[in-house]
Order: C-alpha cells, then sequence, then structure tokens
C-alpha cells in the first residue's frame, strides 16, 4: 500500500436527513444541517448509512461520497462568526484533528479506522443553502476569501468508522494541486483551468468544468 506519511483523529462523524429549507423556496430541502452519532457506522461507496442530500444534482455521489472538515478550519470559523461550529454544522460527514484538510491534495489517499479508505477529490464551494442555513447573507464570499473548503471524498474501500479512530495518510501526490487551489481556480482564477485536466482522481463534476472551460476558451 506504501507509506504512511502521517496520522490524525476523527473526531466525529455526522449524518442529516433532509428537511425543508424555507429560506430557498417553497418546496426546497436540505441535508445540511448533519449531527454527531455514537458508536460504529458503516461507510458505503455512496457514504455512511443514513446519510442524504437534499440536492442530488449538486450533493453526494461517488465522487462526494463523504465531506471532511478539520477542526482546526472550524476554529477559524467559530471566531469569525463568533458563534461555535459544531461537528456537522458545516454540513461535514467527517470531523476531524490533526490532519490537513483544506491544503489536501487532490488525489491523495487516507485510511479511516481499520478498513476504510478515502480519495480526495474536490473542495466543496458553497451555494446560497450554506449562507441561508447560518443566517450569514455575505457568508459564501467568505467562506471562498477564507480558502478552508474542506475536502469531499471518494471511499474506495468500505468499512465501518467511529469517533476516536485514528487516520493516516497513505498517500500524498507529487503534483502541489490542493482542494483549496481548486475551489480558488473554480471560482476566481479560472485561467488556472487547464492545472485540473493534469491530475489523477480529480471529481468528475470538476474535471467536466475545466474541459468545458477550457474548450470555451480556445474557441473564443
Amino acid at each position: 500500500m506504501g507509506s504512511i506519511h502521517r496520522s490524525a483523529r476523527l473526531d466525529a462523524v455526522c449524518t442529516g436527513r433532509s428537511a425543508s429549507a424555507p429560506w430557498l423556496g417553497e418546496g426546497a430541502s436540505t441535508a445540511i444541517d448533519k449531527r454527531p452519532l455514537d458508536g460504529t457506522i458503516r461507510v458505503g461507496e455512496l457514504g455512511l448509512d443514513g446519510d442524504e442530500q437534499g440536492d442530488t444534482a449538486h450533493h453526494g455521489g461517488r465522487d462526494q461520497a463523504l465531506y471532511a472538515y478539520a477542526q482546526e478550519d472550524a476554529d477559524h470559523w467559530t471566531a469569525a462568526l463568533d458563534r461555535e461550529v459544531a461537528p456537522g454544522s458545516f454540513g461535514e460527514n467527517l470531523r476531524t484533528s490533526g490532519l490537513e484538510v483544506s491544503t489536501a491534495r487532490i488525489g491523495e489517499r487516507w485510511r479511516i479506522g481499520r478498513d476504510v479508505e478515502v480519495v480526495v477529490t474536490a473542495p466543496r464551494i458553497p451555494c446560497r443553502t450554506f449562507a441561508g442555513f447560518w443566517d450569514v447573507p455575505d457568508l459564501v464570499a467568505r467562506f471562498l476569501s477564507a480558502g478552508r473548503p474542506g475536502a469531499y471524498l471518494r471511499v474506495v474501500a468500505v468499512g465501518e468508522v467511529r469517533a476516536g479512530d485514528r487516520i493516516e495518510v497513505l498517500h500524498r501526490p507529487d503534483h502541489d494541486l490542493t482542494v483549496a487551489d481548486v475551489m480558488r481556480i473554480h471560482t476566481r482564477d479560472r485561467h488556472e483551468a487547464p492545472r485540473l485536466l493534469q491530475v489523477e482522481g480529480l471529481a468528475e463534476r470538476a474535471h467536466e468544468w475545466a474541459v468545458e472551460h477550457v474548450g470555451a476558451k480556445r474557441r473564443a
């Protein structure tokens, strides 16, 4: 499998059910409000047992089976928002500590607990659901500016996890493209889109966006 570079800890495992989101309009729903679970939770190819997504066009699927957010990044927001950012309240499934999540490289591989293995695929790019849930109108802009997106993960080995599990970084690619870089390129520095086509493991949606953007620029 290769050498282990670093280790960290899984602080919380969180799931959420889809619920109404009146700030998005009549009939809208979201599962952004996730809560920590006790005990052992099964992880399949599409994520945690019992977890839901309100907007399956933009969330979920194999490339976004899990969303991880670091306690270190949450601490930043606790100070910036002057309110607690409890595990799950940013919509994450996994709250970690001692792990570089927002600066993880695309294609980085982690083992969580004994069996589960995941690959870093993309950043979380927030939308108005995020700002509405927190009732902070400029939160999307602040989130993008802060460069602390957290990481979406693809599950490549299923199993079970629980709070307190060790996280091991099994592999870190040689390139330097991080999830924070992908978010920055997607939202601001779009002239760097060709970089997204040069690495393996990027989420399909992000790859397709880069292909379309590069193609449009060449046709212009």
